[in-house]
């Protein structure tokens, strides 16, 4: 152990954005459980690249007892978690083009109509607009057999969204909504949103939900 700078993160601050982490070029931080954390002290050289990313001011660089910096191991880490799951998942070569499961059009929820055609006795999937990129196996895994609605929660309306929903299940007689979010905070809302918008509905729809963790897999349902 050595008196050297690191870096310290004060969760309370942290709301899970993830900007910091693309900033570590030695991946010492990572989103764990919804928070940025120093991942080992091994991989943080404390020079302070990821400070200017965060917007809360979450990050500091402090003096404290440590181990040294490992270049080699720090660089071993990068390379691990770079990898991707369909390195190791996935035949080297697809013969088969992917078909698209999208059955419905606008499917951006600010633009859908809530009395729409395709709205009618139909399992309504509402996805986050992270989470196609960030789910690989979205189409097949989720939008299968569904109608699809997708929005932000932190940039877009959220009382336009709401109004719109509860209009949406009063109109149309939906047979049941999954919710799909990312794991950070900022995400949940929609979840949040949603039972609202099924409450001044004055509906009963089962509503289910789903998250999606920033490295493309599912946490929970």
């Amino acid at each position: 152990m050595v008196l050297r700078n690191i870096v310290k993160i004060d969760e309370k601050k942290c709301n899970g954005c993830g900007l910091c982490t693309p900033a570590c070029a030695e991946g010492a931080l990572q989103i764990i459980d919804g928070k940025a954390r120093l991942v080992k002290d091994i991989y943080c050289d404390g020079l302070g690249a990821c400070l200017g990313k965060c917007p809360q001011g979450a990050i500091t660089i402090i003096q404290r007892k440590a181990e040294e910096f490992d270049e080699e191991a720090a660089e071993e880490h990068v390379n691990i978690s770079q990898a991707s799951p369909a390195d190791y998942n996935m035949p080297a070569k697809q013969t088969e083009k992917r078909q698209s499961r999208i059955s419905n059009w606008p499917y951006q929820l600010k633009l859908m109509p809530p009395n729409a055609p395709f709205l009618q006795n139909v399992d309504l999937l509402i996805a986050a607009d992270c989470v196609p990129f960030a789910y690989a196996d979205f189409h097949e895994d989720m939008l299968k057999n569904r109608t699809l609605a997708i929005g932000c929660p932190k940039l877009d309306d959220a009382a336009l969204y709401r109004n719109k929903l509860a209009q949406m299940f009063r109109m149309s007689n939906i047979k049941s909504v999954t919710v799909v979010n990312m794991e950070v905070p900022c995400c949940f809302g929609l979840h949040r949103l949603i039972q609202e918008a099924v409450e001044l509905s004055g509906k009963k729809i089962p509503l289910r939900q789903e998250t999606i963790s920033i490295k493309g897999e599912k946490l929970s349902q």
